[in-house]
């Protein structure tokens, strides 16, 4: 009998990728997501209208006779109101330790993200080893690592195994988030190099971002002792300039390579200042959205990748394909080096 899995954040990049390579493998999938999905129920997706942070008893029924979880539903953005973040990010990831342990669910698999340890500084090669920042500069990393502390400590051997996940910067085909982010924002004007351009980044090609979370479910699955209660960097292995890289993504639209550029010091002021009056705007009911924020600004200037040592020795996780394929793959015959 085919085994049955739930997803919630299904209608995301990363959800509905996920549910559409567990059918295509056989399994039965169940995915969780406020909006409706055709194309999800056409691949043979059960779905279900829910939001994960309303009242659980509303929805814990869906979990009965469930394997396992894929938790990807998260609200991910540079700004916006603490209560925001915090009722999807943590309410909402309770309320899904909850219902897994009200339904004898034995395992999840949590998509988290290397934010969670972002300090601000220059992240080179490191490993899960590194703590916790004392300070986040946004609500998302902030919200996120609550969340992912939460889901390891309810690692437990005989009832709810759990795994976290930190896959970095995820792309590829029908990328609903970076690739369009860079895209639109350079169309508009908006985009300018922060710092020399020189820094080094980790990112994820969505087919491996997918095969992790399914060997990281099939380990919790076979060796539990092993990987519960773990989190992993996930990545292609192989870091790139990211405004190198940016500027390559921009070739693949038939857009100029970044011209304008700036500090990172002086960067850091302005976006600090656009924070200040967005907090003071919303005092007299405006929602002022910032161009620019400190942890964007440290996001786009500072090297950040991650040794994945650890997820290909516990998860066996192995990129399918480096940076340069993963263009190919994405862009096709569009790709060429600005």
């Amino acid at each position: 009998m085919s085994k049955r899995y739930l997803v919630t954040g299904g209608g995301g990049f990363v959800g509905k990728a996920l549910c559409k390579e567990l059918r295509r493998q056989g399994y039965s999938v169940l995915s969780l997501s406020r909006g409706k999905y055709p194309d999800l129920e056409a691949a043979g997706v059960h779905t279900k209208q829910v939001d994960i942070g309303s009242n659980l008893d509303s929805w814990v029924g869906l979990f009965e006779g469930v394997d396992g979880v894929f938790h990807t539903a998260a609200k991910v953005d540079m700004w916006g109101d603490y209560k925001g973040f915090y009722e999807t990010n943590v309410l909402g990831t309770r309320n899904i330790l909850s219902a897994c342990r009200r339904a004898g669910v034995r395992n999840l698999v949590f998509t988290s993200s290397p934010s969670v340890i972002h300090t601000g500084s220059d992240l080179v090669n490191v490993d899960e080893s590194i703590p916790y920042p004392e300070h986040y500069h946004a609500f998302y990393p902030q919200t996120k690592a609550q969340a992912e502390q939460e889901v390891l400590a309810s690692d437990q051997s005989g009832t709810l195994r759990t795994v976290a996940l930190r896959p970095h910067l995820i792309w590829g085909p029908n990328d609903t988030n970076l690739i369009p982010t860079i895209v639109e924002r350079a169309r508009l004007g908006r985009l300018t190099r922060i710092g020399a351009g020189e820094n080094l980044v980790d990112l994820t090609f969505i087919d491996d971002c997918v095969n992790a979370h399914i060997l990281a479910m099939k380990a919790l699955e076979n060796s539990p002792e092993i990987v519960g209660g773990n989190a992993y960097f996930i990545s292609q292995g192989d870091p790139v300039k990211m405004w190198g890289w940016i500027d390559e993504v921009l070739a693949a639209h038939h857009l100029p390579p970044v011209r304008k550029a700036i500090s990172k010091g002086v960067a850091s002021a302005i976006g600090a200042v656009m924070e200040v009056v967005a907090k003071a705007s919303s005092l007299f009911g405006l929602r002022i959205k910032p161009l620019l924020t400190r942890f964007l600004v440290s996001e786009m200037s500072t090297h950040h990748y991650f040794n994945i040592s650890r997820a290909r020795q516990d998860l066996g996780y192995v990129p399918s394909c480096s940076i340069s394929e993963a263009m190919k793959k994405t862009f096709g015959d569009n790709r060429k080096v600005a």
